[in-house]
Parts: C-alpha cells; sequence; structure tokens
C-alpha cells in the first residue's frame, strides 16, 4: 500500500480562529484524515519541531500556514516547513496581510511591550519585563524575540498559494481540501502558482443584494449613529464607510446581510496594488462636495481612518509600517 501524502498546518501570529475554520468542516475533516498522513498540528496533536526537523525536505505534501511573522520562532517554523513542504499555502488573513496583529506596525515594539505592561490592568509596580533568556535551575530557557514589525509570510519565504479570510469560510476551505484530494488521485490539477484560492473573484459589492443608488453622502458615521438603518440600500450609500468597494469576494457578503458594514476581512480584490488606497478612491467618489477643502472635512469624519482601510492590510500594504516602528528597536 502506498503510503499517504503528509499534511501539516501551522499557526504563528494568529488568534487560532484559522483553525476552527478547518474544523468547522465538519465531516470533510475526516476526508483529510483518510487522505492524508497528519504529521504537523500543534493546536491538534502532540508533535516537536525537532519531528520536522528530521524529515526529509518536500517531504511534506500540503502544508497550511495561518498567522504572521512576529517573532523568530515564527520565521524560523517558516523556513522550516517552506523546506519541508512542496505546497505552502499562506491560510488566513494574517499570514497573507498580517491583519490584525498587524496594526501593531504602527508603533516601536519597545512601545508595545511596555504598554502591554503598563496599563490600569496590568499589577506590575517593579517595572518587571519579558526577557528572551533566564537561567533556571534545570538549564537556561528561552522565549521567542519580538521582530520589530509583523510581516506576511511572503516576506519571509516563497508561497505557493494564498488563501485569505479572518478566518476562511469553511465552506470555502472544504471546497480547496476536495481540490486538492482530486489533484492527489489524479483527477484535477493544481491552479498555477501564487494563485488567490478559496475565494471570489470580483468585490464584496457584487455579492451584495443591498441596492446602491449612487447616492451622495455629506458625512461619514458609525454604523449605530444611523437610526434607523434601511436594511436594503447600501450602506456605503448611508454614509457608513464600507469596505466592500475593494474587498475580493467569496464571503456572500455575510456582514452586509447582516446589517453591517464590510470591514475587509478577505483582502484586496484582484487587481488591487494598495488597499487602502483603493478604498479612499472608493469612499471620495459617494461624497457629496465641490472643492478638495470640503472632501477632506467629510474624510475627517472617519473615526479611525488607518484602521478602517488597513485593519487587515497595513503589513502587506505598500506602506507596510511607521517608520518609527521600522528604525526603533
Amino acid at each position: 500500500m502506498n503510503a499517504k501524502p503528509k499534511f501539516a498546518m501551522y499557526w504563528a501570529a494568529s488568534c487560532g480562529g484559522c483553525e476552527i475554520a478547518v474544523l468547522n468542516t465538519h465531516e470533510k475533516i475526516l476526508d483529510v484524515d483518510a487522505n492524508f498522513d497528519i504529521v504537523f498540528w500543534p493546536v491538534a496533536m502532540d508533535a516537536k519541531y525537532k519531528d520536522v526537523e528530521a524529515m526529509e525536505d518536500d517531504s511534506i505534501l500540503l502544508t497550511l500556514f495561518n498567522g504572521g511573522i512576529r517573532n523568530d520562532e515564527n520565521e524560523r517554523l517558516a523556513k522550516l516547513l517552506r523546506r519541508k513542504s512542496k505546497i505552502l499555502v499562506a491560510f488566513g488573513s494574517c499570514a497573507c496581510e498580517g491583519c490584525i496583529p498587524g496594526l501593531a506596525n504602527l508603533s516601536p515594539v519597545g512601545d508595545i511591550v511596555y504598554t502591554a505592561f503598563n496599563t490600569i490592568t496590568t499589577d506590575n509596580p517593579n517595572e518587571i519585563y519579558p526577557r528572551t533568556t533566564v537561567d533556571v535551575p534545570e538549564g537556561e530557557l528561552h522565549i521567542p524575540t519580538l521582530s520589530k514589525v509583523v510581516r506576511p509570510l511572503e516576506q519571509v519565504v516563497d508561497v505557493d498559494y494564498f488563501m485569505p479570510g479572518c478566518p476562511p469560510e469553511s465552506h470555502q476551505v472544504a471546497a480547496v481540501i476536495d481540490l486538492v484530494i482530486d489533484v492527489i488521485k489524479g483527477k484535477a490539477e493544481l491552479p498555477p502558482k501564487g494563485s488567490v484560492i478559496g475565494v471570489g473573484n470580483s468585490t464584496v459589492c457584487d455579492e451584495c443584494p443591498r441596492t446602491r443608488n449612487v447616492k451622495m453622502v455629506k458625512e461619514f458615521k458609525r454604523i449605530q449613529d444611523i437610526a434607523p438603518a434601511d436594511p436594503t440600500l447600501c450602506i456605503l450609500e448611508q454614509g457608513v464607510p464600507c469596505n466592500g468597494p475593494a474587498t475580493r469576494s467569496g464571503c456572500n457578503a455575510r456582514c452586509p446581510q447582516a446589517g453591517a458594514q464590510c470591514i475587509g476581512c478577505y483582502g484586496p480584490a484582484e487587481g488591487v496594488i494598495d488597499y487602502g488606497a483603493r478604498l479612499i478612491t472608493a469612499f471620495a467618489s459617494v461624497i457629496d462636495a465641490n472643492t478638495p477643502e470640503e472632501i477632506e472635512h467629510i474624510l475627517d469624519g472617519i473615526p479611525d481612518p488607518t484602521g478602517q482601510v488597513y485593519r487587515f492590510n497595513l503589513a502587506g500594504s505598500l506602506m507596510k509600517a511607521t517608520k518609527s516602528a521600522w528604525e526603533k528597536a
């Protein structure tokens, strides 16, 4: 009997939602077990880094890598799994574009650590901070060293495919699993390297059933400030910043259909070079103004511009980080 191809999944700087999305494929997870030998999946099984290091290069057929690169341990595992894997997938928004952890790129890492250990919810009167090494009776212990900035996976290693989403929709995960299994059985071929998989080819707006009337808005508001919100009209045209015009389709417009604005977790749509720039252009297109000053005044009504347009994409944007984050340790 031929040995089953090997499968691995690893999380770096992420929340664990991508792991849940895989488990949410329900019975489909049994297909993974039936067709793959799961050799490394820290959240689901006991496996050691040394076990992966002992494997031959390219011996793992498929690795789903979720999470951005926040510390030296993340980087080491990214490079290790790249060597050991034939197919490496940046799985989820954190691995594809940095996601929420990437917003830390607005501040130097030293400021982040200081804030974490000196807030009103932290009892740290002696200002004790984590150390990367410490001597204990059993020997020297090491904890990961934080990098200056969060980086998407492709900024560290070569990536074969990208599957965005925070997390990816479980039905899309199931479809990708089916495709890979069909490839193993010789019934299908993989898409070209570098492809974005498990997504649509358009924008969230094209999936959204809400009516668009090209209404011009005089101000931007938070969605809770609209009373009552029209359940059938485009959320952006009601003056609420909605990221649908720049965001890749594939989620079935879940948030707008539930009465909330799209926040962009599926990442830039096809052809979008910089997500934030495309989004600001989309917002400007519905502004009712005649002068640059009026436009600027209305855009200033967006409460958190960076969080709005780069909530999931700052680390993967053209900007990537602030100057202070790059320069200070």
